[in-house]
Order: C-alpha cells, then structure tokens, then sequence
C-alpha cells in the first residue's frame, strides 16, 4: 500500500526533480544558501520552482536553469554521444534549509 501524499506534493513534482546534484562546486554555492537539481530536460522554472517547494517544504526565491551538453565519447572504437542534461540552481529563502543526504 503506498503511503498517502500530503495535499500540496503531485507525482508530478517527483518526475520534475530527478536527483541532487553533489559536487564540490554545489557545496560551495550551499554557503549562498543555494541546492543545485538535475531536472528533467522539458521542464519549465515555475514547475522547477513548484516541485522544490511541494518536496521539500521551503521557500525558493529564484531559479537558475542550465542545459549541460553531452560530451562525444568513443567506445571499443566507435563513437557515440552522451545524452544532455538540464540543471537547476534553486536558491533559497533565509533560515530554509534541504539535506541532500537524506533523499525525498
């Protein structure tokens, strides 16, 4: 049996937010009270902005949204091209904080 969802949180906002992104440049920005996502490639920054909110119960006052290339590799000889990827730089209200480490 699946566990009841509060009123605010659609499963749509799951498929929003893919993963954190936790890198040494995305803990120095978490100083700027800032959490960077890796985000689903169609989605727009209100629903950005909305599945933060609905998830993690903070409040977000910008987003900042990135697509990230796919880098051409070659694989037993043959080459081949990663798929891109969309990141999003949600900064945060003062005194809300996200632990990544925890999940959702």
């Amino acid at each position: 049996m699946a566990k009841p969802q509060p009123a605010g949180i659609d499963l749509k906002h799951y498929d929003v937010v893919v993963k954190p992104v936790i890198t040494e440049k995305s803990t120095l920005v978490s100083e700027f009270n800032q959490v960077v996502f890796k985000v689903a490639k169609d989605s727009s920054k209100p629903e950005i902005k909305a599945a933060v909110e609905a998830l993690f119960n903070v409040r977000v006052l910008a987003v900042n949204t990135m697509v990230q290339k796919g880098k051409n590799k070659r694989w037993r000889g043959k080459p081949y091209t990663r798929s891109d990827e969309k990141k999003a730089v949600v900064t945060l209200a003062e005194g809300d904080r996200i632990d990544v480490t925890t999940g959702i």
